[in-house]
């Protein structure tokens, strides 16, 4: 084990004997941290944290913190949970749960660039990057693969879909479907087509995919029309998951469509 000397690492805590703990870095009570994980210098996990192994925490990282939830009572047993291998950026926040028993979760192989927060009761899939300086209200659920441009702010009970990207310095107070290119204020400007390719979905689930959002972007049809339409196509599993997205959005529905005349963004 790599502790340095001014690390306070408290004795409850279970740490891998080949992890990195930096100056002045805080560990706290119940900490479970894995093999081959780096804690940089100031960086402080606080209590009743996991980490799984192969993770960096960056400097002046803050895991576990009380969430920023007025209703939050100090003595509530909540929690965070890292999986594996997540490069956990400078100054990053993630907060964890409110409710008693609640969790903050992360999946594994995530990239959270420096000064991101991540709110209390978010689930970060797999293989998610977060930019510098985005803001994830309480209960953000990011799916598989999403790309989250840097300076986005995403309102509190919301969903973004995998695979899905959001343009920088934008915000949503909207579920983002996911395939989809986001911006602005909750707009949907096209299908990410380039990274349906680089995830290696088929030609044939990609055109799938271009149907289901057609059907209910452009068809003219409202959601409801739409939804009863697609009941009638045999969609693959990728085009059935963005309808069936569509079905469970949240209250406040997903967002729309933002037309570009004379361009057409679903297309390869």
């Amino acid at each position: 084990m790599k502790i340095h000397s001014t690390a306070i690492v408290d004795p409850t805590a279970k740490v891998a004997a080949d992890v990195g703990i930096g100056p002045y870095a805080v560990v706290g009570a119940r900490v479970v941290i894995g093999e081959r994980s780096t804690i940089e210098s100031h960086a402080v996990i606080n209590p009743d944290v996991t980490i799984g192994v192969g993770n960096f925490i960056g400097h002046g990282g803050i895991i576990g913190t009380a969430p920023q939830d007025l209703s939050f009572s100090p003595g509530r047993k909540t929690y965070v949970a890292i999986g594996n291998e997540n490069v956990i950026r400078e100054h990053c926040t993630i907060h964890r749960g409110s409710a008693e028993g609640s969790v903050t979760k992360m999946g594994d192989k995530n990239f959270l660039m420096a000064g991101a927060h991540v709110g209390h009761n978010c689930e970060i899939g797999n293989n998610v990057i977060i930019a510098n300086n985005c803001l994830l209200g309480g209960h953000v659920s990011v799916g598989d693969g999403a790309f989250l441009g840097g300076a986005c702010v995403f309102h509190q009970h919301m969903c973004v879909g995998r695979l899905a990207i959001t343009q920088g310095a934008s915000a949503f107070s909207k579920d983002i479907p996911p395939f989809v290119i986001a911006a602005e204020r909750n707009y949907v400007f096209g299908l990410n087509v380039v990274g349906l390719r680089r995830a290696g979905l088929s030609a044939k689930d990609r055109d799938e995919i271009k149907t289901a959002f057609k059907l209910v972007y452009t068809s003219g049809l409202n959601i409801a029309q739409a939804i009863e339409k697609a009941a009638t196509i045999k969609f693959g599993a990728a085009a059935r998951e963005f309808i069936d997205f569509v079905v469970h959005a949240k209250k406040r529905g997903i967002c729309p469509y933002h037309h570009h005349e004379g361009r057409e963004d679903y297309e390869d």
